[in-house]
């Protein structure tokens, strides 16, 4: 069965480079720690209850992307990934600027 413990090295890899290279306005490494805790949860849910033919179990928030592979082994291969993001991103396009949606090209009868 995969548990949290399954991943204990991963999880605390990454709380090492959390605390050591990440720079987090908004999360302090214990809260980053309660979060992976958490989107591991998800992951192996996911992972558990992915569909015929899916071979991944993910879960993610703004910080942090957790990914969960068949590896051909018991234990699944993991991933996480620190997610980009600045506070001062601001949307790529003004709000004035309508998506570009293309015309049918039907023929007129």
């Amino acid at each position: 069965m995969v548990t949290i413990d399954t991943f204990k090295r991963e999880i605390t890899a990454a709380a090492k480079a959390y605390d050591k290279y990440v720079v987090c306005v908004d999360k302090t490494p214990s809260d980053f720690e309660a979060s992976l805790q958490s989107l591991m949860v998800k992951a192996i849910k996911a992972y558990e209850n992915r569909g015929a033919g899916m071979r991944h179990g993910i879960a993610l928030d703004k910080r942090v992307t957790i990914i969960l592979s068949e590896s051909g082994e018991p234990r699944p291969m993991c991933g996480i990934y620190f997610n980009l993001s600045s506070p001062y991103q601001r949307d790529a396009l003004p709000k004035t600027v309508k998506p570009l949606t293309e015309k049918s090209q039907k023929p007129e009868e």
